[in-house]
């Protein structure tokens, strides 16, 4: 225990769907009772479950389904603090939190330090570039809620300089072109996205904004490796009938301002590049003061999810645990940080009562991919039924059933009912996109 305060002080460091989940639930049992200190930082101050990024940055996402962490915290009964964990000293038990700026570089808030009786990290993950020549100075990204609106923003910005006021002549002689590297969900999902807005903005008037050239590279001869070679090839047929150009087997070798160069010598003219091709957790995990991780940054885990520190937990995409009777480590899903929190919540409770940790066990439930209003597929696994395939509505509903586990994880049943009922009504009244 802290000796300054008798409550067991519960630090979790990354608001994504792990972390909220597991602050919500922890502040709720705990923090109401007073039983624990539990505080939440993280970097930003909302909230976007990161399947949904590639609707933020096609700008179809409608605002509410954003979460406030203060507003949270607030009916949740944890602490959110502002902040980008930049170190941790495992003796005296502390991390510490870099100062928070504004966009003209002026301090906010001061670097703070944070004691812990129990940490969890829950940072995620940001893309894998593989140190390909130019992919950090060229590319946009789509790791964090920040990213997705800059890529938002880039994107109107770019769709107005090239169209507004100019020739249609000219600019229709040259579509804007966009390509995205990295052909698993993400890069799908985003590129149906996009197909869906440039015909809404359309609808909307700018007609000239039909004439876009979408682009997918990717460096295996497939597509959406974690699904089906029928599904996957379902999904791929469907991509080509959008008018998606597909170039598999294509490794990126150099990306600069004008396109992206293939290994066979192609290059590829984009006036938007996207990379969305491995994952890695952030590079500042190398330096925690031991805490052990692998070649992609991640801290590797036991079966109880705890790292070689018996204070320090990790879970979602910044955790390596090994996926038993599976060859590799537990994949970065949704469902497996959902699964993780849960397994945290009951062994957090079990050590303040002095009880054993938890032993997690992953359950596979398939995949699904939505190619937004076009279709969804996926395949659903269980024991009695094994692997099947599902497609259309279906699939679709269990699409969005996955996010309204989230909510109802975050908000409860009621409110998310009432948040779902609102979103409709507020779909069918306003416009479809967001041009800012």
């Amino acid at each position: 225990m802290n000796k300054n305060n008798a409550l067991h002080k519960i630090v979790i460091v990354g608001g994504g769907a792990a972390g909220l989940e597991l602050a919500t639930r922890l502040g709720k049992k705990l923090g109401k009772a007073q039983l624990a200190e539990i505080t939440l930082i993280d970097a930003t101050t909302t909230h976007v479950w990161k399947p949904l990024l590639h609707e933020v940055a096609a700008g179809t996402l409608d605002e509410s389904e954003q979460v406030e962490y203060l507003a949270q915290a607030h009916r949740s009964h944890f602490l959110f603090r502002l902040g980008k964990m930049e170190a941790i000293n495992r003796q005296k038990k502390e991390v510490s939190v870099g100062p928070t700026l504004n966009d003209a570089g002026e301090e906010l808030i001061p670097s703070r330090v944070f004691h812990y009786d129990t940490l969890v990290m829950s940072v995620g993950s940001v893309s894998n570039t593989f140190n390909i020549k130019g992919v950090q100075e060229h590319c946009l990204f789509l790791d964090t809620t920040s990213q997705a609106f800059n890529f938002q923003k880039k994107l109107f910005e770019t769709y107005i300089k090239k169209y507004v006021g100019k020739d249609q002549a000219i600019t229709a002689a040259k579509p804007l072109s966009i390509a995205i590297v990295g052909a698993g969900a993400t890069g799908v999902e985003l590129s149906a996205q996009l197909h869906e807005v440039t015909n809404v903005l359309a609808i909307y008037g700018l007609k000239e904004t039909s004439n876009v050239k979408l682009t997918i590279i990717e460096a295996a001869t497939q597509l959406l490796p974690a699904l089906p070679d029928r599904l996957a090839h379902a999904t791929q047929a469907q991509l080509v009938h959008l008018g998606v150009d597909l170039k598999l087997g294509r490794r990126v070798i150099e990306v600069n301002t004008e396109g992206i160069m293939t290994h066979d010598g192609e290059f590829i003219e984009a006036d938007i590049k996207v990379w969305a091709a491995g994952i890695k957790a952030p590079e500042w995990l190398k330096n925690m003061d031991g805490l052990v991780v692998n070649h992609i940054n991640q801290l590797i885990v036991d079966q109880t999810l705890k790292t070689n520190d018996d204070d320090v937990f990790a879970m979602g995409d910044c955790a390596a645990c090994v996926w038993q009777g599976h060859k590799g480590n537990i994949p970065p899903r949704a469902q497996a940080a959902h699964q993780q929190a849960e397994t945290l919540y009951k062994s957090i409770l079990n050590r303040l009562k002095g009880y054993d940790l938890v032993t997690f066990q992953y359950h596979d439930y398939g995949s699904l991919v939505s190619l937004g209003k076009y279709s969804t597929v996926g395949n659903l696994m269980g024991n009695l039924m094994g692997s099947i395939s599902i497609g259309g509505f279906i699939a679709k509903m269990v699409y969005v059933s996955l996010y309204k586990l989230h909510q109802v994880a975050l908000h409860g049943y009621f409110r998310t009912l009432m948040l779902t009922l609102s979103n409709a009504f507020r779909r069918s009244a306003y416009i479809k996109i967001k041009m800012h």
